[in-house]
């Protein structure tokens, strides 16, 4: 009996060892890198799973919502623009050369990432014109390795200049503040005014060091408002441009809310957070594997129209009710 109960114990100790050595053996799970690219900031501004800037925190907190856990699951691979276009080649080669399992990136990083890389997949947290730059074959099937949202920035630029008219009808004038990445932007807006009859100065710049000298043209100039097209040397300077703006006393509409919370007057455009948001969906399905050329492109489903009160009063502008009304938010 002795016997017996000794070699059942032996075998199930020897059982449960050879279980243990499966288990030491099984390889750790995996963790995905997810390769994260904006146009300005630093990338210190977008390190670990809380970052600075909203846009990138509202993509965490979209995997978050999907299950996924910063550190257990994923880990990012960001890097920053610093509103220099040309880091911009330089850096999504770099990220490349990272091997990540899938990037995320908005606006001005997209052509870059196209030269880049035909194999790591590309989710689009807001392209302009994504037919137009030729990073899909189409909207419904991308038919490579890019598929994400549009944000449709490009072609808002007719209602942004609409608006602008409707809220200052005696600018003779209507400046355009835009960088090298906003040319889509300018072309419809150059269309716009053609078709309208109305008069626009192109302000081109190329580093932030010239906006100021861009702001002293339109005054020389008599431009009596000014629509600032959105980019990556721009966007990022929202407040200077906001500051700028009121001390020439030059009304203006900017691309997306975060500018007129900086200060500006008025803008409209796609909500930019619910883009980023809406991001992490397909880096989830990417990472389960499906192919980035079947999944389709979406389009904005938020629009934002955003005025600035304190801005008007300090510009000492009267905002019609015919915009007011249309307002998503008014700040006081």
């Amino acid at each position: 009996m002795n016997n017996r109960r000794k070699l059942v114990v032996a075998l199930g100790v020897g059982a449960l060892g050879i279980r243990l050595r499966s288990f030491a053996q099984q390889p750790a799970a995996r963790l995905s890198r997810i390769g994260i690219l904006t146009a300005g900031y630093t990338t210190s501004d977008l390190v670990g799973p809380r970052p600075a800037v909203p846009a990138v925190n509202s993509f965490l907190r979209g995997l978050g919502a999907l299950g996924y856990v910063y550190g257990q699951h994923f880990v990012t691979e960001p890097r920053a623009g610093e509103s220099k276009p040309e880091r911009f080649t330089v850096v999504a080669a770099e990220v490349v050369r990272d091997q990540v399992d899938v990037i995320v990136a908005a606006g001005p990083w997209l052509p870059a990432l196209k030269q880049a890389t035909s194999n790591i997949p590309v989710v689009m947290a807001g392209a302009e014109d994504p037919l137009g730059q030729k990073l899909v074959r189409s909207l419904g099937r991308p038919g490579g390795n890019f598929t994400g949202l549009s944000n449709q920035s490009a072609e808002l630029n007719r209602k942004r200049l609409e608006l602008l008219k409707e809220l200052v009808p005696a600018a003779g004038l209507v400046a355009v503040l835009r960088d090298p990445t906003g040319m889509g932007g300018w072309q419809v807006a150059e269309a716009t005014a053609r078709e309208r009859g109305w008069k626009l100065l192109s302000l081109e710049v190329n580093s932030p060091g010239q906006i100021e000298g861009a702001f002293k043209a339109a005054k020389s100039a008599r431009a009596g408002a000014l629509l600032v097209i959105g980019g990556g040397i721009l966007f990022p300077q929202s407040q200077r441009i906001a500051e700028l703006a009121i001390a020439n006393q030059l009304p203006a509409i900017y691309a997306n809310r975060p500018a007129a919370e900086a200060g500006g007057l008025m803008s409209y455009g796609a909500d930019l957070d619910d883009i980023w948001r809406r991001a992490a969906t397909f880096v989830d399905k990417i990472l389960k594997g499906t192919k980035p050329a079947d999944l389709p492109i979406e389009q904005p489903t938020k629009f934002e129209l955003v005025i600035n009160m304190k801005t008007a009063k300090t510009l000492g502008i009267k905002i019609p009710n015919s915009i007011l009304v249309r307002a998503d938010k008014v700040i006081e």
